[in-house]
């Protein structure tokens, strides 16, 4: 298992880039039998109607684009599940996690 602490973090759903703003963030990668899963925490998101809306919907895809703390920057579909009470949201990835070597 790694983790990396993240810098910034953009979500896209249906062509629109929308930045969030976060105290903190961290990617997880998890390796096993061959199989990697990757899901992403978010923690102290100040945009609560993003929470509101994700909250709201069943289209919660989305592609992600994250750069971390060290510079590297990573992509991929996921699943965004809020947490609009505690200001936080889950990126539970689907497939493949571009540029993780």
């Amino acid at each position: 298992m790694e983790q990396y602490e993240l810098a910034a973090l953009i979500v896209t759903e249906d062509g629109q880039n929308t930045a969030i703003a976060f105290t903190r963030a961290k990617l997880t990668v998890v390796s096993e039998y061959g199989t990697r899963l990757w899901f992403v925490d978010v923690d102290g998101i100040s945009d609560e109607p993003l929470l509101q809306r994700f909250a709201e919907t069943d289209e919660i895809g989305v592609d992600m684009q994250a750069v971390t703390i060290g510079g590297k920057s990573l992509g991929g579909r996921g699943y965004f599940h809020p947490n609009p009470p505690n200001r936080s949201a889950a990126i539970r990835g689907d497939g493949k996690l571009e540029g993780y070597e």
